[in-house]
């Protein structure tokens, strides 16, 4: 199942981003194995393993990183993978036995993956960070939050998971179609601030271009626009509209029976404080469900702002299955689909595999060399 299926992974488990790399490519069928370490609590949210979801469609082996046998373990599945990726800071992998060049020394094909804040050189390369470090250091979080307030922390959203761990399985999927064309394998330096950078490209431009006012909440698509923006309804819930074109403002105005706004108007940033407080007056008359059942089958960009245990329930989520049911837990499905080759949760999150041999016999292992990695200590004390 799943476009990238006869792939085998290996991924050194790490939180956040890589997690989320190794979930999109496990979910799109690549054979992705999980190395954990052994005696600790698995990476992630904690235990019950069952709601560690990013950690789903794929099995986890512990492997003892400071042991011989451990690193020879994870040498020899190089031997037979496409890929691996790990998100420790510099040199950490290189510390341990199993950097780049000596994975790659195992199998010149395969494509080593890195994630980190701040990449693989810069002064910054050694520093300790999390995704807001990264994303103010991109431009990122300075855009993003009301006017005459601080910058809003997006949830981790820009640097973890968009600017790093989608960037990182985009990388290696680059990767591994150049290998197939080459023979050869490479690095991929994947940093989140990168990444976050990389999303603000559109707004490097206007900026460049005299379209965007470096600060917050003064611009058409940060809050500022009375035609992009969230609006408290009645009873206490919001609605967001997002009704940039001239056409679908036009239909908002309308829908919103509001005769005192000149669709002309649009874009007279002088009337954009009397045009919200139109709108939010409006809005503010009638409940959320009120205003989608006004809203229904209108084309002003409008949408109701559901909460995580809401957005599940909506008939268009439910429709596209947007959201999958595994084992009694709620939780987003794959993405992107495919025409022919479906991606799917090929099995929920579970804690590390204490009996090695079924997975690694998966990988190309045979029973006497597993008995001898386990004798030596490579998964530690069991």
């Amino acid at each position: 199942m799943g476009p990238l299926q006869g792939f085998k992974i290996i991924e050194v488990a790490g939180i956040g981003p890589t997690q989320f790399c190794g979930m999109l490519l496990a979910d799109m069928g690549a054979s992705v194995i999980r190395v954990v370490r052994p005696g600790e609590p698995d990476v992630g949210i904690g235990p019950p393993a069952k709601f560690n979801l990013m950690n789903r469609s794929r099995p986890a082996i512990a492997v003892d990183l400071k042991s011989s046998a451990g690193i020879e373990t994870v040498l020899k599945l190089c031997d037979t993978a496409d890929a691996l990726f790990e998100g420790f800071r510099p040199g950490v992998m290189e510390r341990l036995g199993i950097g780049p060049d000596a994975c790659r020394q195992r199998n010149s094909r395969l494509v080593f993956g890195r994630m980190t804040g701040w990449g693989q050189d810069g002064p910054l390369a050694d520093s300790a960070g999390h995704d807001g470090n990264y994303a103010a250091l991109s431009g990122a979080l300075a855009a993003i939050g009301q006017k005459d307030a601080g910058p809003t922390i997006p949830l981790n959203l820009v640097a973890d998971f968009g600017g790093g761990g989608a960037y990182l399985a985009m990388g290696i999927l680059a990767a591994l179609l150049e290998a197939s064309r080459s023979g050869e394998g490479q690095i991929v330096d994947a940093a989140m601030v990168d990444g976050a950078a990389s999303l603000m490209t559109l707004f490097y431009g206007m900026h460049a271009g005299g379209l965007w006012r470096d600060r917050r909440g003064s611009n058409f698509l940060d809050g500022a626009a009375p035609f992009y923006r969230t609006y408290r309804t009645s009873d206490e819930k919001f609605v967001v509209v997002c009704a940039i074109e001239p056409r679908f403002f036009a239909e908002l105005l309308n829908t919103l029976e509001i005769t005192e706004i000149s669709p002309q108007d649009q874009f007279d940033q002088a009337k954009w404080q009397t045009q919200g407080q139109m709108f939010e007056t409006k809005f503010a008359a009638r409940t959320r469900d009120a205003w989608c059942d006004i809203f229904a089958g209108k084309d002003a960009c409008f949408a109701p702002v559901l909460s995580l245990a809401e957005a599940p329930q909506h008939a268009h989520n439910k429709a596209r299955n947007t959201f999958v049911d595994v084992e009694g837990v709620i939780q987003p499905g794959p993405a992107p689909r495919f025409s022919r080759t479906e991606s799917r949760v090929s099995c929920a999150p579970n804690e590390p595999a204490t009996n090695h041999q079924e997975v690694l016999i998966n990988w190309g292992f045979t029973k006497d060399e597993i008995r001898d990695f386990q004798s030596a200590g490579a998964f530690g004390s069991e």
